[in-house]
């Protein structure tokens, strides 16, 4: 055979080898599976260069023929990553959680920009995060926790601005400042840097402020809000400006106090919910200080004082689930947790302490926390239980004692309607109360109207508008009907009014204002307390300026009394939210007299509906009829004179008609 032949014969060959080859995903890949050194569960032996492309490979998962998923957690891996894994450009979601992974994290990983998802976390992965991952401006998820990662907190990680639900940089060894970039996550980012040897004051900006305590628990040396060791002024050089009064926090969700359902998320522990929270007004900048008094235990990470009382093991209890202290104290002295509703609720005290939450709301009535109890080690793909819980506050001259707070909380869990959020457990100490119930996941009405820095829906229309007031008239109707007590709910608002993906509406609060008013301290204790129907309003005490708009008249007297038709009232309020699109304390163009000064105006005046009407429904022309029928309601149930209110019953029965017009 002479020499062209040959190369010719050659260059056939390699033609057809290379055309017959894996493709340049599957080599990729071929690089991680050569850069483990064990592989117990053969996980990967199906890889195979043979493959035109790796798409049937256990743990890939692709898009046509390129690979979008590598998800190799938990199957006891040795190695290290390669930096070729970077080359697999349609990459979405790498997840290689549970092993054994060592060596740095190459800057050449981030070079797949598609990334979406990213976790790494319990591995054995050093050294510093890569500058390079502010290049994945698509990441939506990021967990590199419990490994041994170090150097400082990269600042260019704000520019990650899609994260959503946690950012998961805990046990590690990351030294240094929290960086003030970090402000700059989105509200809706929860942070958790536990367990690292970070350093200095907590900066006092942006987002920073809505982060709980259990984001920065486990480093020793930082210092300031949200923790309970303040910063003495020599131990902070860097700080830019007066440490003890930054002059302008932007904090988005402080802002709206009323909206307790819904807002910003920020990260705590139950376990931290357990202690007193004082919250101190000084020149208009809200200080809030935490003191850490709760049995936590060092074992489940949780930080506390070595001197504390534990809690004591749980017992059955006829229907429900008890949690008390070691020692049987019926004043509660060690804390009493108590489930009301066992129907799809299997959470226990223990599991709420081993919790994360995230702070998504603050009111008079106190804090709301959304609970997130999720899967431990090997948990896979089961979905975390989430709840919400209500750190009660209490007025300085009142408080319960254990028998009657049982007897509240018992009566507010008897009250269950489809439209109404489900009160699930609770839990009682002389200086602590949290009612814990489901947690409803869009937001509020008021959100929904108005807008927010967690609204994320599009402009309501009258459809969804429709179905939102006939659902909240149907769960109103049902708590002034459903017991002889001829129960009230006293603080009917669109803040009050949750909303699930379905656009479903649910009334939370229910209780809430009975149980701020507990008993006076100062009161002779034979004197009879007011029920859940006769809670009273009293001065300033309670009333604030966002409350009044939605009070009867006749709430807004000194003394005035909380009824029934002073409730019909509110909802009549929120009607003409819904209508107008309007905030309730809206009329600049009406002296200030409020919204159902301004809607009675309107029509008084016969002017043009296309003046007060929320402009997103002007379009929906083939509404009009009903949209006007509803505006009559609304001023039915806005009479000055409560003899002339309908009853809730009535005005829910005049809303389901209209869906027959």
């Amino acid at each position: 055979m002479n020499t062209p032949t040959f190369l010719i014969l050659f260059l056939l060959n390699l033609s057809f080898s290379l055309s017959s080859s894996l493709n340049s995903d599957g080599l990729s890949l071929l690089a991680l599976k050569s850069a483990i050194t064990s592989d117990p569960t053969r996980s990967l032996s199906s890889w195979s260069e043979s493959d035109p492309d790796p798409c049937h490979w256990v743990g890939v998962g692709c898009n046509g023929d390129r690979v979008t998923d590598v998800t190799l957690s938990n199957k006891a891996l040795t190695g290290y990553l390669p930096s070729e894994l970077g080359a697999i450009l349609s990459l979405r979601r790498l997840s290689l959680s549970y092993n054994n992974f060592s060596s740095t994290i190459p800057p050449r990983l981030f070079n797949a920009t598609s990334l979406a998802s990213l976790d790494l976390s319990h591995n054995s992965l050093s050294g510093p995060i890569p500058a390079q991952i502010e290049s994945l401006t698509g990441l939506r998820f990021l967990d590199l926790s419990s490994n041994f990662l170090n150097g400082s907190l990269p600042s260019g990680l704000s520019e990650l601005t899609l994260l959503e639900g946690t950012l998961n940089l805990s046990y590690n060894q990351f030294s240094g400042e929290v960086p003030a970039s970090f402000g700059r996550f989105p509200v809706m980012v929860s942070l958790d840097l536990r367990h690292n040897n970070l350093t200095g004051k907590i900066p006092q900006v942006g987002s920073l402020l809505n982060q709980g305590p259990t984001a920065f628990a486990g480093n020793p040396n930082l210092c300031g809000f949200p923790l309970s060791s303040p910063c003495p002024e020599a131990q902070n050089p860097n700080v830019i400006g007066n440490p003890e009064n930054p002059s302008d926090p932007k904090n988005p969700n402080l802002g709206n106090g009323e909206n307790a359902e819904s807002g910003g998320k920020k990260t705590i522990s139950i376990s931290l919910i357990l202690g007193v929270f004082a919250v101190l007004i000084a020149g208009g900048i809200l200080v809030f200080l935490f003191v850490v008094r709760k049995n936590l235990r060092a074992k489940e990470g949780i930080m506390g004082n070595s001197g504390e009382e534990k809690l004591g093991k749980g017992e059955m209890v006829s229907h429900v689930r008890v949690v008390v202290g070691e020692e049987d104290d019926d004043e509660g002295q060690n804390g009493k947790f108590v489930v009301v509703d066992e129907e799809g609720f299997g959470l226990e005290l223990e599991d709420l302490l081993r919790a994360s939450a995230y702070v998504v709301g603050k009111s008079r009535s106190g804090i709301v926390y959304k609970v997130v109890v999720g899967g431990g080690k090997g948990s896979g793909v089961v979905p975390p239980t989430v709840v919400a819980v209500r750190r009660l506050s209490e007025a300085d001259d009142v408080t319960w004692r254990l028998r009657d707070f049982e007897a509240e909380v018992e009566a507010m869990s008897k009250v269950q309607h489809p439209n109404i959020v489900r009160f699930r457990a609770y839990y009682y100490a002389q200086d602590e109360k949290l009612l814990v119930s489901d947690f409803i996941r869009n937001g509020s009405l008021y959100t929904a109207l108005h807008g927010g820095s967690s609204n994320e829906l599009s402009p309501l229309s009258w459809a969804s508008r429709l179905k939102i007031a006939q659902g909240t008239a149907r769960g109103l109707m049902h708590i002034h009907e459903c017991s002889p007590r001829k129960y009230v709910h006293g603080n009917i608002k669109s803040s009050k009014i949750l909303l699930d993906e379905d656009l479903n509406p649910y009334i939370s609060g229910f209780g809430i204002n009975r149980l701020q008013c507990g008993r006076s301290k100062s009161a002779n204790p034979s004197l009879k307390r007011p029920s859940l129907s006769q809670s009273f309003l009293t001065g300033s005490k309670i009333l604030g300026p966002s409350v009044v708009a939605y009070s009867a008249p006749e709430v807004q007297t000194s003394g005035g009394k909380l009824t029934q038709k002073s409730d019909v009232y509110s909802f009549g309020i929120v009607l003409m939210e819904i209508l107008t699109g309007q905030l309730p304390s809206a009329g600049p163009d009406n002296d200030e007299k409020g919204l159902q000064s301004l809607v009675r105006k309107i029509f008084r005046e016969e002017r043009p509906l296309s003046e007060i009407i929320d402009p997103a429904l002007l379009h929906e022309v083939h509404a009009k009829k009903q949209v006007l029928a509803t505006f009559h309601m609304a001023l039915n149930c806005t009479e000055l004179d409560p003899e002339l209110r309908p009853r809730m019953r009535t005005v829910s029965e005049s809303l389901d008609r209209l869906k027959f017009q």
